[in-house]
């Protein structure tokens, strides 16, 4: 029922007139959701890539599609929040396009994209159960399998594995300091069947990267069940600017910061192009 009716809200966002999830203006026709004008900053934001630093120093390369900022800032949180499921696409566009950069600097998954291997997984980082039911749909591995199923329709083998859960009750994030989010969610995600991911490449996916500890808390289960997470994929990054005179910890005693992150190249699609 849940299914059916989130597929009727986008349906009717797609025919009926709506403000634009970017800019909020109610004049200008907007399809899917967007005007063509934030419909074009979507298509134009410059890709980042970084590396996150896991316990003991080693590095996990992370992709994000634009900047969390300004009017991706506003799709993304209309989306989530507000379930303006007419976005999915735009938004699948972008996260499409970090796993792509996440498959590519991952050179031991060749033979699993190339489908001569086992396929690779994508893996969203989970919500809670309550943040779920509340939002009424599921908004990263609604994207996700979004970009898993154009993947494979370009001969590539990717799989969705929804399989990581919170095991624990976690405060909400926003206004935490990294090192309260880390507190916060040490060992509170957990993989349901640690037999589906054994074994296998894993990439794990995100709606928003802000400090990354979420990220590498995902990553930390996958690796207890064995899996191997080659790298990170978001639609977007909060980026974290250090003075050059402030290092970037590497310490063992837990999941470092942010590094700071570097334009990437991507190849893109014209303006507006989903």
């Amino acid at each position: 029922m849940l299914v059916s009716m989130n597929l009727l809200v986008a349906a009717l966002e797609l025919v009926l007139p709506t403000g634009c999830a970017g800019c909020g203006d109610t004049d200008r026709r907007c399809a899917a959701g967007l005007c063509t004008s934030c419909r074009h900053a979507l298509a134009a934001a410059v890709p980042i890539g970084w590396q996150l630093c896991r316990p003991g120093g080693e590095v996990l390369p992370a992709f994000a599609a634009a900047p969390y900022e300004g009017v991706v800032r506003s799709i993304l949180l209309e989306y989530k929040e507000h379930a303006r499921l007419g976005l999915r696409p735009s938004l699948a566009a972008c996260l499409l396009l970090s796993v792509i950069a996440a498959l590519g600097a991952d050179a031991a998954a060749a033979p699993s994209v190339a489908g001569t291997g086992r396929p690779t997984l994508l893996v969203p980082v989970p919500s809670a159960a309550a943040t779920r039911r509340a939002r009424g749909h599921d908004p990263v591995g609604a994207l996700a399998r979004i970009v898993a199923r154009q993947l494979r329709a370009c001969a590539l083998a990717v799989e969705v594995c929804a399989q990581l859960r919170q095991s624990r009750l976690v405060a909400d994030q926003s206004g935490l300091d990294i090192a309260a989010r880390r507190t916060n969610l040490a060992g509170a995600i957990e993989v349901r069947n640690p037999a589906t991911v054994r074994g296998r490449r894993v990439i794990v996916v995100d709606d928003i990267v802000t400090t990354g500890v979420t990220a590498l808390e995902a990553t930390r289960a996958l690796t207890a069940a064995d899996a191997t997470v080659s790298g990170v994929a978001a639609v977007a990054a909060t980026i974290r600017r250090f003075p050059r005179s402030q290092p970037v910890s590497e310490s063992v005693d837990g999941p470092q910061r942010v590094r700071p992150m570097h334009p990437i190249v991507l190849v893109r699609g014209p303006p507006g192009a989903d």
